[in-house]
């Protein structure tokens, strides 16, 4: 797994799983690192509303779920804020609700 950081560190590894590598040299580096390990499969991009809208804002996105629960937080980033409206049509694929939450899977196309 690739993880984003600002400093440099050694990889970690999880007690029998999964080791960790930290990539502090940008978005571009660590998609390449994890294509490269996929070998062809998915990719998942997981994290804050910064690393997203990092991803987002370089067009290397291509589908991506939201998960709706009824939580206050009363603050935070929006996850949408200074995005390209024009760079990607979205489509809703999938709607999955479950009591505590909603799922939402949406296909990017870009313009």
């Amino acid at each position: 797994m690739y993880v984003l950081t600002h400093e440099e560190r050694e990889p970690w590894v999880q007690k029998g799983t999964t080791t960790f590598y930290f990539i502090n040299d940008g978005i571009q580096s660590a998609l390449e690192k994890a294509r490269q390990s996929a070998k062809g499969k998915d990719i998942r991009i997981q994290g804050g509303a910064n690393t997203i809208q990092q991803y987002l804002n370089a067009g290397l996105v291509d589908e991506f779920f939201i998960h709706i629960a009824p939580v206050f937080l009363g603050s935070g980033i929006r996850l949408f804020d200074g995005i390209d409206k024009d760079k990607y049509d979205l489509q809703i694929v999938e709607v999955i609700p479950a009591d505590l939450t909603t799922h939402l899977r949406y296909k990017l196309t870009k313009k």
